[in-house]
């Protein structure tokens, strides 16, 4: 008798393994400087809190501006072309870090960085995408979303533990350039299945540069964005100058990684049946006793807790968000849905990165990271009472 074959398809594939690879590279490399760089900017340029602010939100703006066009432009031309291009460009602004004396030039590479950094997330998430399987492809972006979340916990707790041991930027600053080079050699070596050009599309259109499907979504995620662009820049400034840890601050990203992986596993199945806002409701919920915690109850203890919540919360939130702007978009607009979630989220990051530093400055700690919980319980109830209704009447797969 002949056997059935009742095996899924294969999750992880070599391509899709190159993808993730690339991502986690291309946000290590980003991120390890991250928590570092307010840190910086105090001690060798002496700069203040609102400047550091201004200057750190310099790239969300130049990600804001390439991102909608990125989307438009993977969606249209060779993807893999676009994303050597772009991981590429990504690549060599590092080494304008190194060659940055003042504050104002450190303030230009940093927001020139930020066009090849948005652009390289839309191209490289949409590749991953087009790799999967479709029957695992809610799955298997859940996962992707892993690598860089992954990356930006590990990474920052990586770059204060070589800072505290070498006291050295620079070094810092070369291995953001070596790790980024090695994802652009894995960006190089994807190979994509055969995709057939659009033809026939209209010369100009909204949702070539915005999934206007998903707009009450983008809002929503802008919010979560605003309370994770708070804590991740200011975080290390925080425990060192207000409770006194310095290679601490390593253990609080670490432990939030800790608690995404661990989100992400126990959250596969989930994702696999498709209750996407059911993995995204509980996320918000157990990040909003995260965000609360840590305004609180300001201590070391409240200041670890917390890392761990916030990384569960957000490890089951945004993938099953960035499901839900996949799940309104037609098959053609994979990059404008990702490119639509990846502006939101910076959008909400640099409000809370400019913000942050303005209520750090006039305030204080404990009322920026107040500011953090109450956006983080706002976007909370939206979901419950808008963006699920809105979700279903317009999912389309």
């Amino acid at each position: 008798m002949k056997e059935v074959n009742n095996t899924r398809p294969k999750l992880w594939n070599k391509e899709y393994v190159r993808a993730m690879m690339g991502n986690f590279m291309l946000f290590f490399s980003f991120y390890l400087l991250t928590p570092l760089l307010p840190l910086y900017l105090h001690d060798h340029f002496n700069a203040d809190k609102d400047l550091i602010g201004l200057v750190l939100s310099g790239y969300v703006v130049a990600a804001l501006i390439v991102r909608p066009f990125s989307g438009f432009i993977v969606d249209t031309f060779d993807r893999k072309k676009v994303l050597m291009i772009c991981f590429f460009a990504f690549f060599i602004c590092f080494a304008g870090y190194l060659g940055a004396t003042t504050i104002l030039l450190f303030a230009i590479v940093r927001t020139l960085h930020g066009l090849p950094f948005g652009a390289t997330t839309v191209a490289n998430s949409t590749v991953a995408i087009d790799v999967l399987p479709s029957e695992r492809r809610n799955e298997g972006i859940g996962f992707y979303g892993l690598s860089n979340n992954l990356a930006m916990a590990i990474a920052p707790s990586m770059g204060i533990w070589i800072y505290g041991v070498t006291d050295n930027f620079t070094l810092l600053f070369w291995i953001s350039l070596i790790v980024a080079l090695g994802g652009f050699y894995c960006a190089c070596t994807i190979k994509l299945p055969f995709r057939n050009k659009v033809i026939g599309k209209p010369h100009f259109s909204m949702d070539h540069f915005f999934l206007t499907r998903a707009w009450l979504m983008a809002v929503n995620i802008a919010l979560f964005g605003f309370c994770w662009g708070v804590m991740s820049n200011y975080v290390a400034l925080y425990g060192k100058l207000a409770l006194g840890i310095t290679e601490g601050t390593g253990m609080f990203f670490m432990l939030l990684s800790v608690g995404l992986v661990i989100s992400r596993f126990f959250g596969a199945k989930s994702l696999r049946q498709g209750k996407l806002t059911e993995n995204a409701f509980s996320g918000t919920v157990i990040s909003c006793v995260g965000y609360t915690l840590f305004a609180l109850a300001p201590g070391v203890w409240a200041y670890y807790a917390s890392a761990f919540l916030i990384g569960i919360g957000n490890g089951r939130m945004y993938p099953a968000f960035l499901n839900m702007f996949i799940s309104v978009a037609r098959h053609d607009q994979r990059g404008t849905a990702n490119s639509s979630i990846l502006t939101s989220w910076d959008v909400g990051m640099g409000l809370g990165i400019l913000m942050g530093g303005i209520m750090m400055e006039w305030f204080g700690y404990s009322e920026a990271f107040w500011m953090t919980a109450a956006s983080q319980i706002c976007g909370t109830l939206m979901l419950v009472l808008f963006t699920r209704k809105f979700f279903l009447a317009r999912k389309l797969a």
